[in-house]
């Protein structure tokens, strides 16, 4: 039975970490509701989540609509539909890919940061000393990341839809001499305004996803360096983890 003991005691613990999880979310969007509202603090956490970020994302973007052009065209020749990678391009990126490889790059980069930043605190009982002085800690470091990710998460992925279309055009017409007008023709032809709204709306969930989960584990990160540590990689690949499942379910929802 030693076996199952272990299974048991991981699932019960996975199930523990659930819900102190979604304890931590719903007390964060509780205390977004109580005066006052740190406008400088969230603007802050705004330029660290989003606009340091925003130099991965335009690489990742435009190479990833490069790449999606050739990948399609190489396939479509197959079968003669070389006019439709456009619109392959501008559907995937606008409903799937430029949220969640938006939301993957934020978790690896603004996500650790958060959660090392936290958790550097916690162990040097800085996060404690805001409890003694009668500032709720979760209103004060947890509020401004969560609206932060919320905000510019959509924001990040509308610059990630336009340059990978973009990038996805430049190797259309100029690497692959597909007809420019018949090219942007077909990228618009199907695409609809619900994809691009889908897609914003995901990448507004994995905002709140990676907020949540980073500025969790950096507040209850304990054990010093090593600590800090685990707490930061944790972080990062449980948001990854939970971008990736809950992109499952958002499509089967919306779609």
């Amino acid at each position: 039975m030693n076996w199952l003991e272990k299974i048991g005691l991981l699932i019960t613990s996975l199930i523990e970490e659930m819900g102190r999880i979604m304890m931590f979310f719903i007390e964060t969007v509780g205390w977004i509701f109580r005066p006052p509202l740190n406008l400088r603090n969230i603007f802050k956490q705004m330029v660290e989540i989003g606009v340091n970020s925003a130099g991965v994302v335009i690489i990742m973007a435009s190479f990833t609509g490069m790449v999606l052009a050739l990948q399609s065209y190489t396939g479509f020749k197959r079968f003669n539909a070389e006019s439709l990678v456009g619109t392959v391009v501008a559907l995937s990126m606008t409903r799937e890919l430029g949220p969640v490889l938006t939301g993957l790059i934020v978790a690896g980069r603004a996500g650790a940061s958060m959660a090392a930043e936290l958790g550097t605190m916690r162990v040097t009982e800085q996060i404690d000393a805001l409890a003694t002085m009668a500032t709720n800690p979760i209103k004060f470091l947890a509020v401004p990341r969560f609206l932060a990710g919320l905000i510019m998460l959509p924001l990040l992925t509308v610059i990630s839809n336009v340059l990978g279309i973009f990038g996805g055009y430049l190797v259309g017409v100029k690497v692959l001499d597909a007809n420019p007008t018949v090219y942007m023709r077909r990228t618009f032809d199907y695409l609809e305004v619900d994809d691009i709204y889908s897609g914003l709306f995901k990448a507004a969930i994995f905002g709140m996803v990676i907020a949540v989960i980073s500025c969790y584990k950096g507040f209850y990160a304990g054990g010093g360096a090593e600590g800090v540590g685990k707490a930061t990689t944790g972080a990062v690949v449980i948001s990854m983890m939970m971008i990736l499942i809950s992109d499952y379910f958002l499509t089967a929802i919306l779609f």
